[in-house]
């Protein structure tokens, strides 16, 4: 008596497709995240189980998008084919399949196709691929009437959007350890990473073009500047600072002991234009900002350093974190790990206070106005605890793990609290070097780039989109010093200006701001912006 085809509905056959990939063609992937794990530690199975049901939840959401009654069979068949050989790959070769690795597939000739196939990999896409793809096609697929069928979709789609976001809340300190300490995890998850590799081959924009578009090509030096001296200001933009633990901003402990004596001018209500560095770095160099946010003409257009550039000041990038994103391109960058001693910087991460070694000799160096940008490693995690010297162990017990799901929250939070304290260190030693300026008037300006979740609502580090990001990981310390020289140069009322630093401000002013503030002229600044502006009053001649 022959076997009698089973009846299943399409989303039915996506959820166990889902289910079948993720369980035989992704070990490469499930190994990588328990290496280094004992399968007896708290955690592990419980993390293995959040992931699973996350992964099938997206997986489900997106197949019942694309996947019609006509077009599921032949769709899934594709992506079981793909996963299999991918795996095979992946677990024989430690690849990681990215759009890279996607180049060089299609870059393969014959010849060189020939080595990689043998009959290992033709059982593996037999016995993974090719029989579960034929499988696909037994079962007989039930139709439903329009107004059921459209119902069902749209349920299977928000219960697996719905499924994948729950699953991740419980392990979500972990979770987020793992992908920020091994983020080439991404490039293992099949078949995620060949659609991701596609779709990013296919219209990625390639980050900022060889040949940025010119803006500010009319900035010239305005008429305060013959009256004043040379100008040194530095703008130090730091990494993953919150303003809700700086103490100058009303929190519980001291992690601004240094700013605090250094008369500094306190911005406590800063936005960020982004929750990552990727996203938020280009932006608050941008004329355009995020009140008209638009990836791609930022990044294909210059930035404030080239209008300062244009207008004659020398600009200088010192950078000790992950480059300046294309902001700098083709002007002077310095990158610490490269100019230091390799003693400073164990594994290439070295402390933020080697970006003020030979500062002063630059200034020195210089001719006429200067603008030098300091990128910190500030408080990049989630290795809060390699971010700051023994002697800034100040808040203990600290988290001293690569992993936050090792560490209790009160010792996350101790961590990143020393990681403040230093960069407050390092703001007033900055200070200090600009206030031993003779031949210049100096002036410093202080922002994060993002923000940082601590464990509030089981989110930890960044990046969350930006429309539903909590507040901490949007709201960034800023903070500006402005030595008395530069201050009366500038026609600043620094009172004023305090009095005004209580208002609500945002990358979007830095553009703006540093062009009023150095006198610069040109038809791209904005002066509705610029929040110095209503407290500069004419220079004394």
């Amino acid at each position: 008596m022959p076997l009698r085809r089973p009846a299943l509905h399409t989303e039915t056959l996506v959820f166990l497709c889902a289910l079948y990939l993720l369980a035989a063609c992704n070990l490469p992937f499930w190994r990588a995240v328990v290496a280094g794990r004992s399968w007896t530690a708290p955690g592990t199975l419980s993390l293995l189980a959040s992931l699973s049901c996350s992964f099938v939840g997206l997986y489900v959401a997106a197949g019942c998008a694309l996947a019609t009654r006509w077009t599921v069979r032949p769709l899934l068949s594709a992506l079981v084919l793909v996963s299999a050989a991918l795996s095979y790959y992946i677990d024989r070769y430690h690849v990681f399949f990215d759009r890279n690795m996607l180049r060089n597939v299609l870059a393969t000739n014959v010849g060189e196709a020939r080595e990689l196939l043998g009959w290992q990999f033709a059982a593996h896409m037999l016995l993974l691929g090719a029989l579960p793809a034929a499988l696909l096609w037994w079962p007989r697929l039930t139709r439903r009437a329009l107004g059921r069928a459209v119902l069902a979709r749209a349920g299977w789609m928000a219960g697996g959007l719905l499924v994948a976001m729950l699953a991740l809340l419980p392990v979500f300190a972990d979770f987020a350890s793992v992908m920020r300490n091994h983020r080439e995890l991404r490039h293992l998850l099949t078949p995620g990473n060949a659609i991701a590799a596609a779709v990013g081959t296919a219209f990625a924009h390639g980050g900022r073009p060889d040949h940025l578009t010119p803006i500010g090509q009319d900035a010239r030096p305005g008429p305060g500047w013959e009256a004043r001296r040379r100008t040194l200001f530095v703008l130090v933009v730091g990494e993953t600072a919150r303003a809700q633990n700086f103490s100058l901003n009303g929190y519980g402990r001291d992690t601004n002991p240094e700013l605090a004596r250094r008369g500094v001018v306190n911005f406590p209500h800063a936005t960020a234009c982004g929750t990552s560095t990727e996203v938020s770095l280009p932006c608050m160099f941008s004329p355009y900002g995020r009140h008209d946010y638009d990836e791609g003409r930022i990044l294909s257009h210059e930035s404030l350093l080239h209008v300062l550039h244009h207008a004659g000041m020398q600009v200088l990038w010192r950078d000790n974190q992950s480059g300046c994103k294309g902001v700098c391109a083709g002007l002077p960058l310095q990158e610490m790990a490269r100019t230091v001693s390799a003693e400073r910087c164990p594994d290439g991460q070295c402390p933020d206070e080697v970006l003020l070694e030979g500062l002063d000799q630059a200034a020195t160096d210089a001719r006429g106005n200067v603008f030098v940008v300091l990128h910190q490693l500030g408080s990049h995690g989630p290795a809060y605890h390699r971010r700051y010297p023994p002697a800034f162990k100040r808040f203990v017990p600290a988290c001293e793990q690569d992993e936050l799901r090792r560490c209790s929250t009160s010792e996350i939070v101790n961590a990143y609290d020393n990681t403040l304290l230093y960069t407050d260190h390092v703001l007033g030693r900055l200070i200090d070097l600009l206030r031993q300026q003779q031949s210049y008037d100096t002036a410093m300006l202080y922002v994060s780039d993002h923000g940082e979740s601590l464990g509030e609502s089981g989110l930890y580090l960044h990046g969350v989109p930006y429309a539903i990001a909590p507040d901490v990981q949007k709201h960034v310390p800023m903070v500006a010093w402005l030595s008395p020289s530069f201050a009366r140069s500038a026609g600043l009322d620094t009172d004023c200006l305090r009095g005004r630093a209580d208002q609500p401000v945002s990358h979007d002013n830095l553009f703006h701001s540093i062009l009023g503030v150095l006198d610069v002229e040109t038809g791209v600044y904005d002066p509705a912006r610029d929040l110095f502006r209503p407290c500069r009053r004419p220079p004394p001649a």
